[in-house]
């Protein structure tokens, strides 16, 4: 910690939230300037449960992770009877839904989600992360999200429908792309890498293009609030679906732990793309999971 610049302290000893703290109303209400037509895109991707679903495996995800399990009651099939009268002709469906956020469906990181040593972000124990949840840094503490996203569209500028497996974005193209992010803003990081997914599952599970270490360090010193990417990890993943650099260049230690960024991944960017915008409204907030390492949202572009 001692050689490498951190965000430990500086929005007090008790902190949990990190940089989400820069997103003061003042912050909010500019940001809010960034909409110019009111058109709204969902940056999601969609949440097909193995169970309800005719084609589950049709949503991007890694391999070896439980595909989310949603359960209907409406044709008697699952975990209910049937569907409910609650009075006279009417009927009620209900559901049930089981999610494994991480590297299955579009997903916010809580800073309790990495870490090195005995602490989380900020200096918390790391012994308070148990089996039943986190008592520091869990997602109930981020609140919702609001700020001006800036979408860093790096194949559209290199003239590529998606980036190469193994490309890692640094910092010089971040800076070529979009110079002027301001404290508080998210920066939204298109890669491409989806679209594989519709071409060969095999290719999407070859390896991901991501942000190098440098990037990321980049982004943490304009005191970004968020960093948000559609492929699985924010960084570059192996053909094992890990990262292949060392702790000391690990995205999400770099960004959750060291600056308290949090991440979201897995976002669908293509019509926000098409929309030629590269400044609107972000808005995201995540489940109050007490204790959560992470939770499902659906982000909104506000164009």
């Amino acid at each position: 910690m001692a050689a490498e610049p951190n965000n430990w302290g500086r929005f007090g000893p008790d902190d949990q939230r990190g940089t989400l703290n820069l997103l003061t109303p003042e912050v909010v209400l500019r940001a809010l300037a960034a909409a110019t037509t009111g058109r709204v895109l969902s940056l999601a991707m969609p949440i097909r449960g193995a169970t309800s679903s005719a084609a589950p495996h049709s949503v991007p995800h890694l391999r070896g992770r439980p595909l989310p399990q949603h359960f209907m009651s409406v044709d008697g099939a699952d975990y209910a009877a049937g569907a409910r009268a609650i009075g006279a002709g009417l009927r009620v469906a209900d559901d049930a839904l089981i999610v494994t956020p991480h590297g299955t469906t579009t997903h916010m990181d809580a800073l309790c989600h990495m870490w090195a040593g005995d602490e989380l972000y900020n200096g918390h124990p790391a012994a308070r992360v148990r089996s039943y949840g986190a008592a520091r840094c869990g997602i109930e503490r981020a609140g919702g999200v609001v700020a001006r996203g800036v979408l860093f569209d790096v194949p559209r500028h290199l003239g590529l429908d998606h980036l190469p497996a193994g490309f890692r974005i640094g910092p010089e193209l971040l800076e070529e792309i979009a110079p002027e992010v301001r404290p508080g803003d998210v920066a939204v990081i298109r890669t491409g890498w989806p679209l594989v997914w519709e071409r060969s599952r095999e290719e999407y599970w070859s390896g991901q293009p991501g942000l190098s270490a440098g990037a990321g360090r980049w982004l943490a010193g304009r005191d970004v609030a968020m960093v948000a990417a559609d492929n699985a990890a924010v960084g570059g993943l192996n053909a094992g679906q890990l990262a292949d650099e060392d702790a000391e260049d690990d995205l999400h230690l770099i960004l959750l732990w060291r600056h308290g960024i949090h991440l979201a991944e897995m976002l669908w960017l293509e019509e926000l793309a098409a929309a030629g915008r590269s400044e609107f409204v972000f808005v995201a907030a995540p489940l109050r999971i007490e204790g959560g390492t992470g939770s499902p949202i659906n982000p909104l572009a506000i164009l």
